[in-house]
């Protein structure tokens, strides 16, 4: 990535030809041609230009230092806080509930050794390594092993932010830009809105794809242009932390990128007429199917768990077009590209949108320097190929408000996803890669209306603040919004007039500074670096308003008496958390999901994407509450539920009398200051395991609604899946109970043991009140056993006479072997990587 030495002295009155860095295979006389180095520079231009385009060209010493400092300051002065131990989460932050699965995978490594496989304290129990519980095969997460997960977090964050324009750097590089275009791009790219503002909703696995991305197109360009064998498994490995992230919807947007890229590589024709010939171009073409295809295996560990959860998901199946796009990006959302107040921000928000954490700002002078990239005849290929590819893109993140997105739906796996904004980071980099080109077309290059384009700018820009201050967006977000959110476009009609005053000053700074340096009354490398600073700032002020920091994990999750008392129950209970009222600050115990960091089991809670069938039995998707459904004895008693916790008077929404619930104890304070109120149901016994006399079989559409009667009694029998491979008998009415205590003496993740208080008959059966899946085994009193899905959702184990002990162990084969696949992968990838570096260096010698 380094740039080398200087270059002034062999670039001097030279200026940017084209897409410099045409730079070819030398396989023979048909291959592309071999390009200049780095920043290099083909055609001489007039001596003016040529002057300015030698000052922001020319690589000075140490140029990847610079690189790194400017872009890490640039970083820092964002997570300030964190310096103080600040933690990058806010109620409205996916993170807020996130940090408990990520902090549980760390305390299980601590205390085990190895990765938790089962996540017994959220939702009746979920496959960790298979539901999607976040980043836990990326490599951030080996950061939580190592230090406090909420440092780790708010840096991996950091981080991201940082490679993103690192990359973009020396992806610019490496096409041939110039030193300080590149900068400048990669600086664009790392503070856009869509980028940096993903740590407001917590969306790091975004950010590890929107870092990614570069990364990818910096090798595909080595690889197909170059023949570096070595950047293939580099590209293998960056496309398999895109698929780990695990966001597996803008993974599979940077994979379209990815292969239209390599296609337009390997054909495209060069400058002087030439092109890679037919068996180099094809040849290559295969070098980048199998990086994607190794990344694919690299990310075994990933994705096998996964593609076996995608049937018993609840977005493992399409549900349909209106599901599909919502969350679309609204049309009139593109004035927030320059006026980031138009919509509202956070709070604010009165967009379409239900709700809305991030914002698509690409920043005024970014946009100012972009346009200037239309007319730049040299670059038209590169620049063609953004603009065909950002503009796909922008009709994806359109979504549902263009009749395109009706094709894109018929795409393979487009039906069973949402939110096609995500996709947004697409039409970012092209913007910042183009400004790159922009930014060169003032300085290099044949003449053009320079200071009529700029003089074009600032007046539009003082047009759109004039607008915005006679109300001419509000009148707009009027017409737009929907009419209970009136109140809020009325709110924010300040903001948008602020706001358009200042996008008009960065622009005019920026057209004065521009105009001043192609006068020559200003350095060219000065202004240039001038234009960089303003657009740091710029992205700040906008950036910083999605940068909101908590207190450290330790004070935001402390545990307040009723937790404590949670935590010390002899016997293992599930907790019912809900809001009943609605107040300023949001309970991560209420309504999150910090339940499972003192190992208390939840009935509700937010995952996102939970066992369909406990969502069935529930009634609602989490976090939304159905308290007819979750209320209800039958569904209590199958669920082990004993206790309600909440941040009101739990009689403020239902008659608790018919329930028998009791107050455990006074209301205390949770750790953001919020009332707790801690209920425990008395009305009934609900175990954690039980004994049935008889097993029934029968299919799942009759099991569901039977369960949920009234009438039916768990104790008399187990009604076992119609496919379970389990023995079944007929009986002609309801058997009475068996009477036979279970009592659960181990509950770990992944590791059941209950013990009966006396031997089993013959044909009855245990029931855990725990999901069954795929990868549960039983033991009888040390012998191997069988199971099978049992009242819809949990785990029944027949029980043969004599019966006194059942172990119950998770073990996921598709995680142990993706495991090994990986491995293998990663291995191959490397050895990719080492031939590709030590062969070149053999034959030289």
């Amino acid at each position: 990535m380094a740039d080398g030495k200087r270059g002034e002295k062999s670039r001097k009155g030279a200026a940017p030809q084209g897409d410099t860095g045409a730079r070819g295979a030398q396989n023979g006389p048909s291959s592309a041609p071999a390009a200049p180095k780095q920043g290099s520079v083909r055609t001489p231009r007039r001596s003016g230009s040529a002057r300015a385009w030698q000052d922001i060209d020319a690589t000075p010493r140490f140029a990847i230092a610079y690189v790194i400092v400017a872009y890490a300051l640039a970083t820092l002065v964002l997570f300030l806080p964190a310096l103080h131990g600040a933690f990058i989460v806010s109620p409205v932050s996916d993170q807020y509930s996130g940090y408990a699965y990520r902090a549980f995978a760390a305390d299980m490594v601590h205390a085990t050794g190895h990765f938790p496989t089962w996540n017994p304290y959220l939702l009746g129990g979920l496959p960790f390594a298979a539901a999607g519980f976040g980043d836990v095969f990326y490599p951030a997460a080996f950061l939580r092993y190592l230090m406090p997960p909420d440092a780790a977090m708010t840096w991996t964050f950091a981080l991201h932010i940082f490679l993103a324009g690192l990359f973009t750097y020396a992806f610019l590089r490496a096409w041939g830009m110039g030193f300080l275009p590149s900068v400048f791009g990669g600086l664009a790219y790392m503070l856009c809105g869509k980028v940096a503002s993903l740590v407001s909703p917590g969306h790091d696995g975004k950010l590890y794809v929107s870092a990614m991305a570069p990364l990818l197109l910096w090798m595909i360009l080595l690889g197909i242009r170059d023949g570096k064998l070595w950047a293939w498994g580099v590209a293998a490995i960056a496309t398999a932390l895109a698929i780990m992230s695990p966001s597996y919807q803008m993974a599979y947007y940077l994979g379209m990128l990815a292969g239209g890229f390599t296609l337009y590589l390997a054909f495209r024709t060069w400058e002087d007429g030439r092109k890679l010939d037919r068996r180099t171009a094809f040849l290559r073409l295969a070098l980048a199917v199998a990086a994607a295809l190794l990344g694919v295996v690299i990310a075994a560990v990933q994705l096998m768990p996964f593609l076996q959860y995608l049937p018993y998901g609840a977005r493992g199946t399409a549900k349909g077009y209106e599901f599909a796009t919502s969350y679309s990006m609204p049309p009139e959302e593109l004035i927030n590209l320059y006026l980031p107040q138009f919509s509202g921000i956070l709070g604010s928000y009165w967009g379409r949108n239900p709700l809305k954490f991030h914002i698509e700002y690409l920043g005024v002078l970014n946009l100012l320097l972009m346009g200037a990239a239309f007319g730049n005849r040299a670059r038209r290929g590169i620049v063609r190929f953004w603009i065909i590819a950002g503009g796909i893109a922008l009709l994806v993140a359109l979504g549902g408000h263009t009749p395109f997105y009706r094709l894109w739906y018929h795409l393979p796996m487009m039906s069973v996803v949402r939110a096609p904004d995500m996709i947004f980071f697409i039409p970012s980099l092209a913007v910042a890669f183009m400004a790159a080109v922009g930014m060169e077309r003032f300085f290099g290059g044949a003449e053009w209306r320079r200071e009529r384009y700029l003089a074009g700018w600032g007046i539009a820009a003082l047009v759109v603040a004039i607008l915005a201050s006679v109300g001419f967006f509000t009148a707009l977000g009027h017409h737009i919004a929907p009419p209970e959110r009136f109140e809020m476009v009325t709110a924010n009609a300040g903001h948008v007039t602020a706001g358009a005053w200042r996008s008009a000053l960065f622009v005019v700074a920026g057209v004065v500074v521009l105009w001043l340096t192609l006068r020559g009354r200003i350095p060219a490398r000065l202004g240039v670096c001038a234009v960089i600073v303003m657009a740091a700032v710029d992205f700040w002020s906008v950036d910083r308003l999605f940068f909101n920091f908590s207190p450290p994990a330790s004070e935001l999750y402390a545990a307040s008496p009723a937790i404590q008392y949670l935590e010390k129950l002899p016997e293992p209970a599930r907790v019912m958390s809900f809001p009943v009222v609605r107040l300023e600050a949001r309970d991560p115990f209420v309504e999150g999901d910090a339940l499972m960091l003192y190992h208390v089991r939840a009935t509700t809670g937010h995952q996102g994407n939970e066992l369909q069938r406990w969502v069935d039995l529930a009634g609602a998707l989490s976090p939304g509450v159905d308290p007819a459904r979750l209320l209800s004895p039958q569904f209590r008693r199958l669920t082990n539920t004993k206790f309600i916790l909440t941040n009101g008077p739990l009689d403020s929404i239902i008659n608790v009398a018919p329930l028998g619930v009791r107050r455990v104890m006074d209301p205390v304070m949770s750790s953001v200051g919020t009332p707790q109120y801690l209920f425990e149901f008395g009305d009934q016994d609900a175990p954690a395991a039980w004994t049935a006399t008889a097993i029934v079989k029968a299919p799942p559409d009759q099991i569901l609604p039977t369960v949920l009667d009234p009438r039916f009694d768990p104790a008399s029998v187990a009604l076992f899946d119609s496919s379970a491979d389990v023995p079944g008998t007929q009986i002609s009415s309801m058997p009475a109970p068996l009477g036979i205590a279970a009592h659960v003496r181990r509950y770990d993740p992944g590791h059941i043991t209950v013990e009966l208080d006396r031997a089993a008959p013959a044909g009855a059966a245990l029931v855990v009140s725990e999901n069954y899946y795929p990868g549960w085994s039983a033991t009888v009193d040390g012998k191997p056993a069988q199971l099978g899905p049992a009242d819809y959702t949990l785990i029944g184990v027949p029980l043969p006479e004599g019966a006194r002990t059942v172990d119950l162990t998770f073990s996921s084969r598709p995680y142990h072997r993706g495991l090994l696949i990986s491995d293998a992968g990663l291995i191959v990838a490397l050895l990719v990587i080492g031939l590709g570096i030590i062969l070149p260096r053999r034959r030289r010698v």
